[in-house]
C-alpha cells in the first residue's frame, strides 16, 4: 500500500535522492524546502517550498496541505539541515546558534506537529538525519557536532515517549555524504569512500518498511556505499 512520505529538505541534494527513492516505489511523496523552487521536478510529488520549518504556523500550514492532498502521513523524514566548518577560536558564535535552529528544531517543530497524523497510521515513521561527527567531533566540527548530537538525543528521547504507539522513531548517522557540495568545498578528498545519496535511501526505504517495526531509538552508522 502506497505510504504518504515527507521530505523535509527535499530540494536539496539527498532529499531529492530519498524522495525519488520513494516515489519509484509508488508511495506519495511530499517535498517541503526553505528554498522557494524545486531544481528540478519529480513526478506526482507535491512540493512545498518557502517553508521555515523553525515557525510552527509555517509547518502546520505545509502539514495542512499534505493531509488535505494525500489523505494521512506515514512517514517523516527529516533531512532539512545545514553544515558550517569553523574552529571555536576563528568563527562566530552565531554558528551555533545557527546550526541548533537547523538541525535540530527544525526537525523537532514538524515532528512535533506531524505526531497525531503519525499516530493514526498504522506504521508511522520519523526518520531523522544525525551525523557520525557527532558521535566524535573533529577540529571545526564544534557547532555542527553539537547541533546534531541534540538530533540524536531528540531520536531516542521521542522513541521511548512513543513507545506503545504504531510511530518508530530512527536516525541515520552518515560519514561524509556524496554531494555536489562536500565535493566543492573538499576538493582534496577521495569521494570513493564517501557515502552516496542513493545509500543513505536505501536504508530509509527500510526504516519506512514494515519489515523495520522492531527498530526504534537506533542511531545507525551508515559508512559505505550499497
Amino acid at each position: 500500500m502506497a505510504q504518504s512520505v515527507i521530505v523535509t529538505g527535499g530540494f536539496g541534494a539527498l532529499g531529492q535522492a530519498v524522495a525519488k527513492a520513494f516515489a519509484e516505489r509508488g508511495d506519495k511523496v511530499t517535498r517541503v524546502d526553505y528554498a522557494k523552487d524545486a531544481p528540478s521536478q519529480l513526478s506526482g510529488a507535491l512540493d512545498i517550498g518557502g517553508v521555515d520549518l523553525t515557525d510552527p504556523d509555517a509547518t502546520q500550514a505545509a502539514l495542512d496541505k499534505v493531509v488535505a492532498a494525500h489523505g494521512a502521513i506515514d512517514v517523516l523524514i527529516n533531512v532539512a539541515g545545514g553544515f558550517t566548518w569553523e574552529t571555536l577560536a576563528d568563527g562566530s558564535l552565531d554558528s551555533w546558534a545557527r546550526l541548533q535552529s537547523m538541525n535540530v528544531m527544525t526537525a523537532a517543530t514538524i515532528s512535533k506537529l506531524a505526531l497525531d497524523e503519525l499516530k493514526k497510521s498504522a506504521q508511522g515513521r520519523i526518520i531523522n538525519m544525525g551525523a557520525g561527527a557527532a558521535v566524535k567531533a573533529d577540529m571545526g566540527m564544534g557547532a555542527y557536532a553539537a547541533s546534531k548530537a541534540g538530533v540524536h538525543r531528540l531520536t531516542e528521547a521521542l522513541a521511548v515517549e512513543l513507545e506503545g504507539t504504531s510511530v518508530t522513531v530512527n536516525a541515520i548517522l552518515p560519514s561524509v555524504l556524496d554531494t555536489p557540495a562536500n565535493r566543492k568545498d573538499m576538493p582534496g578528498e577521495d569521494p570513493a569512500n564517501w557515502v552516496t545519496a542513493q545509500s543513505i535511501a536505501e536504508v530509509m526505504l527500510f526504516l519506512a518498511s514494515p519489515a523495520s517495526g522492531a527498530v526504534t531509538g537506533a542511531l545507525i552508522p551508515a559508512t559505505r556505499n550499497c
